[in-house]
């Protein structure tokens, strides 16, 4: 019986994600003793496998995207062996068909109530985002903060979007590389825990046809976990502002996170970063 492209995909997902960790180690760095000259950087499947306490054919399997199963211990030895930490682990345990997978959903459901919040910390820019990055509640301040980030086109306004498509991204975020890559990162666990879902392939394949960056970073790999810090973004009356930001998750849409800025002058001085 032929393979679903679905799996199929996964397994490529898989595959380069194996690749790109294994890459990035060293010998040095795991205390094995260089060997002449390498063709290629970081170590050799036979090498990780030896760290992994598994067998080096059966990595190679793996790591070609063939259709094998691996049990979840095999895959925490190989996490260990490439020192991937904890949002990376479950990636690849998610990649590797051990997390229940997502109901497709046509919309991203918001309850009035959630919907309401940034409204209500008005003047403080803030707003709620989907597992994919489309803004499903904001306020004021935050369409001030980020202009062009919500339009009157028929699609869903979207964060990642703005960030690579949308040229005046570049002159608010003042550290734009960094922002981008660490939102693709962000977006990468995502995109793969809902593979099947339309929402998340359109917006990859949207973001590869209109960013440059994109097509040179998505095969690299990195996978982040949204998180709170702190940004330097040009404000259109206020100019440069250092900000500090805060994620929540949403109890009943633990992938829907508000996420609200604070002037980082105006926080207590107990409470300053």
């Amino acid at each position: 019986m032929p393979t679903p492209p679905d799996q199929r995909d996964q397994r490529r997902q898989l595959s380069a994600f194996l690749r790109s960790r294994r890459e990035r180690l060293t010998p040095d760095e795991v205390g094995l003793p260089q060997t002449g000259r390498r063709r290629t950087p970081g170590l050799r499947r036979e090498e990780l496998a030896l760290l992994a306490g598994i067998s080096a054919t059966w990595y190679t399997y793996l790591e070609q995207g063939r259709d094998i199963r691996a049990s979840e211990q095999l895959l925490n030895a190989l996490a260990a062996a490439l020192r991937l930490d904890r949002h990376e682990r479950d990636h690849l345990l998610q990649l590797a068909g051990h997390a229940p997978a997502a109901e497709v959903e046509e919309r991203e459901p918001l309850t009035v109530e959630a919907g309401a919040v940034p409204l209500l910390l008005q003047p403080h820019p803030a707003y709620i985002i989907g597992g994919n990055y489309d803004v499903l509640s904001h306020n004021r301040a935050a369409d001030e903060l980020f202009p062009k980030l919500i339009t009157e086109a028929d699609r869903p306004d979207n964060f990642v979007r703005w960030v690579f498509l949308e040229p005046v991204s570049r002159e608010v975020l003042l550290d734009w590389e960094p922002e981008a890559r660490g939102l693709l990162a962000r977006l990468r666990p995502l995109a793969a825990r809902h593979s099947g879902d339309p929402r998340y392939t359109r917006l990859i394949e949207e973001l590869n046809d209109g960013s440059p960056e994109v097509r040179e970073w998505w095969p690299q790999y990195e996978v982040q976990a949204r998180h709170s810090g702190r940004k330097r973004l040009r404000h259109p009356q206020r100019g440069v502002v250092d900000y500090v930001y805060t994620a929540f998750h949403l109890a009943e849409q633990p992938e829907q996170t508000l996420v609200v800025y604070f002037d980082s002058t105006e926080l207590p001085d107990g409470a300053r970063p």
